[in-house]
């Protein structure tokens, strides 16, 4: 136990800073989570937006399962998710584009190696899903470019960062912006909306609804444009026999930016035309939140490295348990006394009851049983068999002294043959003991 308190020391110093680390954390109220985590109650954060859907009559749950499995028509809203294969494309020459930055999401601290990106396998599932007649709210950060968005067709075109925040005002009298006048939050893209016909989909009746045949000739539809630049900020997209509602200022879901003007209710109205036959999913799931606790879902939420680190960190512990740090440290005085002790007293009695022969065998037993681990057998072999297995490796030196010892032990009726067959076997032992490590046996020579 002295050996290893160093080691348990440091344990115990990693294992306090942990906890005070996640006492600290969990003060910051929800600061942990990723950037517009309905989990995150700070500026970042939409809380506030899933608390208002939810006072609303709204129903809402948070999702913390991939996009991979989806049924039903119930409504899904994405805000500042990532895609795979997404990319930067180089914007037209325009006044929106001077000075734009890349709009990369603001994640703090360790929040990049917890958040994922949408997968190619849940990218096809929320396509299928929205095909079926699902509406899906989706709030891209920045302006990079993505299969999603290219599969609705919808551009995106940065905005410069030196703009500030916009007022967004309704394109037009749709469900979407009842009782909206104006919307106020900064903008990180606007959107081009590719307009014209376009192929039918897989099964599409060309007799379908309007929303089909709007989707075909005429596009995406504007729900907010900018006051100043009248470039569209928000747009409904068809997609099969559902929608997408694209925004291209992901900060309007934000906690601080609830209050100002008419967002609370411009939100409330997509939130109220995404419910469909369930409550509205907001994804947590690639925020960094998961069900799963296997090693697997470990990797994945905090990184394959960490994951690794962690198991190296563990094998180096265990390592380190295993050897003592320093010599070996003495025995207690009252602990070396009392064995002493208790050894004198258990010699008395054999020497009392003239049990010198049983004494003797318990020696070759005890020496029988420390040599026939190195002779590979197990813990109830007799010395004729360890003898004959250590004659088999070729240790005759050790057969020397354990067919002495026997010899002795089988012998022994007086106090000297009981101390010889002792004398014998410690000589073994050492014998054995230098035999493993190596070098020569310590002491004076094991020949008697």
């Amino acid at each position: 136990m002295r050996d290893r308190f160093p080691l348990l020391l440091v344990a115990g110093l990693l294992v306090a800073g942990a906890l005070g680390a996640a006492l600290l954390q969990g003060s910051r109220r929800g600061d942990f989570a990723d950037v517009l985590s309905t989990y995150r109650s700070t500026d970042k954060g939409a809380r506030a937006l899933y608390l208002l859907a939810e006072e609303s009559g709204v129903p809402v749950v948070r999702r913390t399962q991939d996009l991979a499995v989806l049924e039903g028509t119930h409504g899904v809203v994405l805000l500042g998710v990532d895609v795979e294969g997404e990319e930067d494309r180089t914007p037209e020459e325009t006044e929106l584009a001077e000075g734009a930055d890349a709009g990369v999401s603001p994640r703090d601290g360790l929040n990049p190696l917890f958040a994922s990106p949408l997968d190619k396998t849940e990218h096809d599932a929320l396509l299928e899903h929205v095909k079926r007649g699902a509406t899906v709210v989706y709030a891209p950060w920045g302006a990079r470019e993505n299969p999603f968005l290219d599969a609705l067709g919808v551009e995106l075109r940065r905005a410069s960062s030196e703009l500030g925040p916009r007022t967004l005002l309704p394109a037009g009298v749709t469900p979407f912006t009842r009782g909206v006048e104006k919307v106020e939050a900064p903008v990180q893209a606007y959107l081009r909306l590719r307009v014209g016909p376009g192929p039918l989909l897989d099964g599409e009746d060309p007799d379908a609804p309007v929303q089909l045949a709007h989707q075909r000739n005429g596009g995406p539809l504007p729900l907010l444009v900018d006051e100043e630049l009248d470039a569209p900020v928000a747009a409904l997209a068809w997609y099969g026999h559902g929608r997408v509602l694209v925004l291209g200022a992901p900060e309007l879901a934000m906690n601080g930016m609830l209050g100002r003007a008419d967002n609370a209710a411009f939100w409330l109205n997509l939130l109220a035309a995404a419910s469909g036959d369930g409550p509205v999913h907001f994804d947590e799931f690639h925020h960094g939140f998961r069900n799963e606790r296997s090693v697997v879902d470990f990797a994945r939420r905090y990184g394959l490295h960490l994951a690794v680190a962690q198991l190296l960190l563990g094998l180096v512990l265990w390592a380190a348990s295993l050897r003592r740090f320093g010599p070996p440290q003495p025995f207690a005085e009252d602990v070396r006394t009392g064995g002493m002790d208790a050894l004198s007293a258990t010699a008395r009695l054999y020497r009392a009851g003239r049990h010198r022969a049983w004494a003797a065998g318990l020696l070759l037993r005890e020496l029988a049983q420390s040599l026939g681990h190195a002779a590979g057998l197990g813990a109830h072999a007799g010395a004729r068999e360890v003898e004959t297995a250590l004659r088999a490796r070729g240790s005759t030196d050790l057969v020397t002294l354990l067919a002495r010892t026997a010899e002795r032990a089988a012998n022994a009726e007086r106090d000297a043959d009981v101390l010889a067959t002792a004398e014998h076997a410690a000589s073994a032992r050492r014998l054995a003991l230098s035999a493993r490590k190596g070098s020569p046996p310590p002491g004076k020579d094991h020949t008697p």
